[in-house]
This record gives C-alpha cells, structure tokens and sequence, in this order.
C-alpha cells in the first residue's frame, strides 16, 4: 500500500485497503474510496477486431519450438512478393539476406532442426506439451555444444523420444526411427548421452502405458485390456518384468489376456503392433505362463467353449 495515505481523510480510520485488482484504496470503516492508482495487474489485452469485440493476447507466449521462443520478427514472407513492385521487391530480398547474415550459427541450426522436430512430431501425432519438452532439451543440447559430431536429425530423434519418456507417452524406438529415418541404435546411443549430458533423470518405460494402444490396434476390448495390465501388475511383484523390454512383455500380456477371453490374435499380429519379433512374444508368453501359473486358466477356458 502506498505510504502517502496513512488515514481516511472522511473518517479518520485507519483501516485501509488496497483492492490489487480495481486499483483503489478504500476505507473499511465508512467505505470511501480514498485514491485511485489504476494499476492493472491482469493479463495485456488488445482490441482487434472492434466488430466483434473479442478480446485477445497482444502476444504470443514464449515457445522452444521456435528458434527465437516466439519473440523476434520476420522481415516478411514471400506469400508477400505478389504485394510489391520491382523496387520493393528488390529491397525485400536484401533486407532477407542481411537478416540471415547476421543470425547466428545456432539460431540457424535452430531453424532447420525444430523444423524437422515438428515434422517428426507431427507423424507420431504427439501431443504439444511433448513437442514443446523436445524443443527444450534439442535447444540445451544446442547451447552445451552436445551437436558437434552427431546429426541433426539424430539429436532431434533423441530430444523426441526422452521428451515422450518424461511426459509417459509410449513411443519405441523403432517408431521414431521409421519417423525420423535414423537408426534404432543411434537413437538409443544420442538419447543417452543427450540425457546424461544434460543430467536429465528418466524413470524407467512401464510396460503398462503401452497397453491401450496395442489394444486399440489389435481391436481388443475393454475386459482383454483390463486383465493385462491385472497380468503385468502380477509380473511386476513376481519380478519378471525387470531386466526385459517393456514392449515385449506387455504385448505377451496382450496376447494371454486375449486367449483368455476368447479373442484370439496370433503371435505375428501382436509382435508387428508391438514392434518386436515373434521369438520375442513366445519367450515371454511362456514366462509369463509358468511363473504365473496360467496355463491351467487357458486350458479351462478351451474345454468350456467345446462344451
């Protein structure tokens, strides 16, 4: 509260207020608004459209996928051209290439990369928040010098992927390779120096945040869903899945579970869902059946439907 106003000139009180929101100083005994500052601590608004009267931000709020956050300016777009004559026209493409020229290496590595992140996002359909955490970690690793001697499209396929393990949205490495176009191993091999380089901790893949999308795939329903992850959570305890991919043993539980019920979908369709071979599926399906002990429960189910 200002320290000009010590008491309430109608009054005398010295009960005062200061309302933030309207900007006022009041009297809480007798009422008065004693001074108004008008400071408006509410979000910046700007009039565009007087026909409508829709109130809108002046600006955009800041952003890692784009090489500036969202703060600087482009000296036009070439959508623009159409619009100019021959002078001005000539005078757009030099103020273009002066504003290239002094960019800096990293904001032009920016550019190109967070183009290809968007692209890459885009074809996993991933939601923004994990666009925006990728962006981050790529413009980190930028900044630290991680880029030098590793591709563009590697560090960015790497950023993407330990954005996607931070945020729980499942995504396999086989999935951003064929995105991305790199190799599944180099990948792994950039997502992890880019995390522990960045001191990025990451908990480990639980195979149960695979299960509704396998199940989607697969046309499983919702009873075939519930009973794998039941599975997975009994593997967890009888610490079977330690030690194995998670995309394996939950497409294994997938796979029981959809024995189980009676929706059966044979190894080959669940190991192309899941994105791990056959060999893969069956070593697990067994592991899952004797340590389990469901094997007696797929044989009842078997001899109920004969009957």
């Amino acid at each position: 509260m200002p320290e000009l106003v010590k008491k309430c000139p109608e009054c005398s009180g010295i009960n005062l207020n200061w309302n933030k929101d309207r900007g006022e100083i009041i009297c809480r005994d007798c009422g008065l608004v004693i001074e108004e500052k008008m400071v408006d601590f509410t979000q910046e608004w700007r009039e565009f459209d007087s026909e409508d009267g829709e109130r809108r931000r002046a600006g955009a709020p800041m952003t890692y996928t784009q090489y500036d956050h969202g703060l600087g300016t482009e000296v036009g777009q070439k959508a623009d051209l159409f619009k100019l004559g021959g002078k001005e026209r000539n005078k757009f493409f030099r103020l273009r290439k002066w504003q290239y020229r002094i960019s800096t290496a990293i904001e032009r590595n920016l550019k190109l990369a967070l183009a290809e992140l968007k692209r890459v996002s885009s074809f996993l359909k991933l939601p923004k928040s994990v666009e925006e955490e990728s962006a981050r970690i790529y413009t980190l690793a930028v900044q630290r010098g991680l880029v030098r001697g590793r591709s563009m499209e590697s560090v960015v396929a790497g950023a993407l992927y330990a954005a996607c393990r931070r945020h729980d949205v499942p995504r396999t490495l086989d999935e951003l390779s064929e995105a991305s176009g790199i190799e599944k191993k180099e990948i792994g091999r950039t997502y992890r120096f880019v995390t522990r380089e960045l001191g990025i901790s990451i908990l480990p893949s639980n195979p149960a945040d695979y299960i509704a999308r396998f199940a989607s795939s697969l046309k499983l329903n919702a009873e075939t869903q519930s009973k794998s992850i039941e599975i997975l959570e009994q593997a967890q305890k009888a610490e079977l899945t330690s030690g194995r991919g998670p995309t394996g043993i939950a497409a294994a539980a997938l796979y029981v579970s959809a024995l189980l019920h009676g929706e059966k979908r044979t190894q080959r369709e669940v190991a192309d869902v899941a994105g791990v071979t056959e060999v893969t599926i069956r070593n697990r399906y067994k592991e899952l059946l004797d340590e389990l002990k469901l094997e007696k429960e797929i044989k009842k189910k078997k001899k109920g439907k004969k009957r």
